[in-house]
């Protein structure tokens, strides 16, 4: 990757933050829990609109993908997802079940 935005996640976080997207999630019981007011989505309810992937400069292995999410209530925010060895799998398959449909690149700051 070679943009403005490559040296960390914490970097395109910042830079979707300044676009609005704001709201930071967790996963509790299969959902994706709203950190700012606890509103609860389902898979369905939420739209992938750009995700970024990495891998750790000192561990190729500490690896993460960035999501950038738009939910049905309107709200824009970031999920910061590990995977690989350090996976937390009830988050990865919580994001393996959102719908093809709601995947997409549309606010890809690289774009």
């Amino acid at each position: 990757m070679d943009n403005e935005y490559a040296k960390h996640e914490k970097d395109y976080i910042r830079a979707y933050e300044e676009k609005g997207y704001v709201s930071h999630f967790r996963i509790e019981s299969n959902k994706l829990v709203s950190n700012n007011n606890n509103y609860e989505y389902k898979p369905m309810d939420v739209h992938v609109v750009a995700e970024h992937r990495y891998e750790g400069m000192s561990n190729p292995s500490d690896m993460s993908i960035l999501y950038v999410l738009e939910t049905n209530k309107g709200e824009k925010g970031t999920f910061l997802l590990a995977y690989g060895p350090n996976a937390d799998a009830d988050a990865a398959e919580f994001f393996k079940n959102i719908p093809i449909t709601n995947i997409s690149d549309k606010a890809n700051i690289n774009k």
